[in-house]
């Protein structure tokens, strides 16, 4: 792929005045740390190393990544060894992908209270799929599966929603047999949204009974019980969204599809269109009228007001795991659903893009890193005429 004619990093840089004097006291600290992670990635400010050919002896300085899961370029080696380690874990079977959203009135009470919130979207959407599944009149199975969740839209507005990923079928409730899915049906969706709706409400309640929950703005007078049950009361009206797309086909397309999905920010930088001085263009997918390709203009104040509004709490993870493939029991079921399903161990089921390795520009050999260089080594090197990278 083309390398972006902008970055997000432009855009920091051009408002950096504006926004230090007259938003930085509202950013938090998280957010204060994306901002410069981004900015600085992939030059001199981060260090690097010297890299060597192995063949002619070619040398070149290349700068190091920021590794900040927001930043829109240090995705890809991070997503291609996730990838890698998720290969060995397909099973021979079609996948689903279940999306669960939540009514756009909780979303302001969400952003006021995101660890919290944010998990319990997770538990909710992982308690319903594993108790529809597990009842006979459904599946009765025990099934596997992980949750990515992602906080926004295509505009870069609040849409918080999970995304699962779930192989069709599961294991029976002794343990001595795969139950498949029926051909291009995993489970009821309507029975997902009831039960969903159900399981959200019940932990809301919860962390209010037990006051983990906080009040600010618009959302205050929620702190009152009375006001609070109200509040629950008109969520039974609203639409809870639970989509089941159809199954994306057996496990050569399921890692190509998992990458759409994992380790993507709020937003690229191959969608941006135009910076200018005081404003960005990006494009968006209208999904209301067929997927139609639109471009939206933005200040750069706000354009980064929503960009940061999606920075996730700090050490919250956005990628869990589910039933059988839970970090705790993904060890000793994983085999044994390979044997119920006469499969061998899945080493080259898809294929996987290996992690980007640099190659020399004149004999196309393999680059080695022979030397680690601080900032101010940077600085010094790049003084020689030694040819400089930014990538790493």
């Amino acid at each position: 792929m083309a390398r972006p004619r902008f970055e997000i990093a432009d855009i920091i840089r051009k408002a950096d005045a504006r926004i230090s004097s007259r938003y930085r006291e509202s950013l938090t600290w998280p957010q204060v740390k994306v901002l410069n992670a981004i900015v600085r990635c992939r030059t001199a400010a981060l260090g690097g190393h010297r890299d060597q050919c192995t063949s002619c002896g070619y040398q070149t300085i290349s700068y190091n990544s920021c590794r900040n899961r927001h930043c829109p370029r240090c995705q890809t080696n991070a997503r291609e060894k996730w990838l890698a380690a998720r290969q060995r874990e397909l099973l021979p079977v079609d996948y689903y992908h279940v999306v669960f959203s939540v009514p756009h009135a909780l979303v302001p009470l969400m952003w006021q209270n995101k660890k919290v919130l944010f998990r319990l979207l997770f538990e909710a959407s992982a308690e319903t799929l594993l108790k529809v599944a597990s009842e006979s009149k459904h599946l009765g199975a025990e099934i596997g599966f992980l949750s990515i969740l992602h906080t926004w839209g295509q505009t870069l507005q609040r849409h918080p929603h999970i995304h699962c990923v779930v192989p069709g079928g599961g294991l029976s409730q002794d343990h001595k047999q795969w139950i498949r899915t029926p051909p291009r049906f995993f489970l009821p969706v309507k029975v997902l949204s009831l039960v969903f709706r159900g399981k959200f409400v019940a932990g809301l309640k919860r962390a209010f009974r037990q006051r983990k929950l906080v009040f600010f703005g618009a959302c205050f007078p929620l702190a009152e019980e009375k006001e609070f049950n109200t509040f629950l009361r008109t969520l039974f009206r609203e639409d809870w969204v639970v989509y089941a797309k159809p199954p994306f086909g057996g496990p050569e397309h399921v890692l190509h599809y998992l990458a759409r999905y994992t380790h993507r920010v709020a937003i690229s930088n191959h969608r941006l269109v135009d910076v200018t001085a005081t404003h960005v263009t990006f494009r968006w997918k209208d999904y209301a009228h067929h997927s139609k390709q639109r471009t939206m203009t933005l200040t750069h104040e706000v354009f980064l007001r929503r960009f940061l509004e999606h920075v996730l709490p700090r050490g919250f993870p956005r990628i869990r795991y589910f039933g059988f493939l839970a970090n705790r029991r993904r060890h000793s079921l994983l085999p044994l659903c390979r044997t119920l399903l006469a499969a061998a161990p899945a080493a080259n089921v898809a294929e996987v893009a290996e992690p980007t390795v640099q190659h020399c520009p004149r004999c196309q050999n393999l680059m080695r890193i022979v030397e680690f260089l601080t900032a101010s080594q940077v600085l010094s090197a790049e003084a020689r005429p030694v040819e400089v990278h930014d990538t790493s």
